[in-house]
């Protein structure tokens, strides 16, 4: 089975989020179950020179979007036993970050047409098209549409994966309506139209033959109006073709015994995983304390990840004997919250504001706990390698952080970390409290850091149920 995946960001090639995580682990997990799998990126000028000049150009065409007609390079390389295809165009591709830009539909426009116009370039045909998220989503739509009759179109069948909801790449009907030289029939209630715009999300929705989403409670939760993000009506519509499969980590990446990141390689011991914490308290000029508890958040720092709760808890959170270390970037007011509480309390917490991948696994290696107080959260990465760094995370119970955390329950002795439900900064409090009174008790402690080891978040499962469902399509 040949199956391409359409993606915008893929580990270890280029990352701005979880996206490239997930895109860059699957394709790995169904190679090892015989799924022959490539992955089409654009080609950026921000993927680092090393890979690029490993890549080789296969072939080149061109692109027609609407009255444009654009250069598109076809460049190949292999990497970690996948290949990946690279789509070249330094107008729309090479500029200083991956999105924000104000002609995102056109060049994710672009790189749509660009995919399906590469097929004919490579060996053989795909069986399936992977989609990933908005940036993919004209895809299906133009699949069903512009190619529905070029010879050798007309097997391939498509998936369309829902990372999150909340992007959904919608752009004015005229701007989309120009670049996809369509009329005003693609643009019903039925097809593009999105409450007088065009969705590229709602395209994706639509127009694939199946649908996924990065855990079972996102796929339950999007289905209703507090999650649905105004799409909450056409998800119920394709409900029966929705299938919620949970997310994995690749744990070869993400392993305390091998990462080379870290002060001490450690898989149980926490004598040495604190080795790590005094070394990143050395680094982050906090005061050496190996018995202290440390909580870390890496984070982009918007609404979304509730950081408007923890603001309201934060000033009572600086009361407790804890060390608060935070790593991400975002919105502006948060950062700036951030900055002032850390300037009044910097005997107790350390921010960068910034990406940094090498930090953000030393924090997941110091701390002891790892906070998530997400308002929403589709999968969340970040617990499932919290607890493969053996460190406990303490969320809020939606999406899939209620999927891969069980509150610790001290009379079974059952559990894997802490989880409230209420969106308020009182039971975020009362939870991370505790969290810390657990960890003062040390035979309770290695308990739920021993149920949490128990537990496989790698791939494997999720491959096996995402070959099953490409089994179903092309049967």
């Amino acid at each position: 089975m040949k199956v391409l995946f359409a993606a915008s960001e893929a580990m270890p090639i280029i990352k701005t989020g979880g996206l490239a995580d997930v895109v860059g682990a699957l394709p790995k997990a169904l190679s090892r179950k015989g799924v022959e799998v490539t992955v089409v990126l654009p080609k950026y000028g921000e993927i680092p020179e090393d890979i690029l000049a490993r890549a080789v150009k296969i072939a080149e065409t061109e692109v027609q979007l609407g009255w444009r007609t654009q250069y598109c390079g076809i460049e190949e390389f292999w990497q970690d036993g996948i290949r990946y295809v690279l789509i070249d165009n330094e107008f729309y591709f090479k500029r200083g970050y991956l999105y924000g830009y104000g002609d995102e539909a056109e060049r994710f426009a672009f790189f749509s047409f660009a995919v399906l116009e590469a097929l004919d370039k490579l060996e053989e045909m795909p069986d399936i098209i992977h989609c990933h998220d908005w940036q993919t989503g004209l895809i299906p739509f133009l699949l069903r549409t512009k190619y529905k009759h070029r010879a050798g179109y007309t097997h391939i069948r498509t998936v369309f994966t829902i990372h999150n909801l909340q992007y959904q790449g919608v752009f004015s009907r005229e701007v989309l309506q120009d670049l996809l030289a369509t009329g005003d029939n693609s643009f019903t209630q039925d097809s593009l139209d999105f409450y007088g715009a065009g969705s590229c999300m709602k395209a994706g929705l639509l127009f694939a033959d199946k649908l996924t989403t990065v855990s079972p409670t996102y796929a339950q939760e999007i289905q209703t109006e507090a999650f649905g993000e105004k799409l909450d009506g056409v998800i119920r519509q394709r409900s029966g073709d929705l299938r919620g499969i949970l997310n994995g980590i690749d744990t070869d990446v993400y392993d305390p015994m091998k990462d080379p990141h870290l002060a001490a390689a450690y898989r149980n011991s926490l004598t040495k995983k604190r080795l790590n914490k005094i070394a990143l308290q050395e680094e982050l000029g906090l005061p050496l304390n190996g018995s202290v508890p440390m909580i870390g958040i890496v984070s982009r720092l918007t609404g979304q990840k509730g950081f408007d709760i923890l603001a309201e808890a934060l000033y009572s959170l600086m009361q407790e004997n804890l060390q608060l270390v935070v790593l991400g970037a975002g919105d502006q007011a948060i950062e700036a919250m951030l900055h002032d509480t850390c300037m009044n309390n910097r005997e107790k917490m350390a921010i960068w504001f910034g990406f940094n991948e090498s930090l953000a696994r030393r924090i997941y290696a110091a701390s002891d706990i790892y906070l998530m107080p997400s308002r929403f959260e589709p999968c969340g990465l970040s617990q499932m390698i919290a607890l493969r760094y053996r460190t406990v995370p303490v969320v809020r119970e939606t999406g899939g952080l209620r999927d891969t955390v069980d509150s610790y329950n001290e009379y079974t002795g059952t559990g894997n970390g802490f989880s409230f439900v209420p969106a308020t900064a009182h039971d975020l409090l009362f939870t991370v409290r505790r969290a810390l009174s657990f960890y003062e008790n040390d035979e309770a402690w290695r308990k739920i850091i021993a149920n949490g080891a128990k537990k496989d978040y790698g791939w494997e499962s999720s491959a096996r149920q995402y070959q099953q469902l490409y089994r179903e399509i092309v049967s």
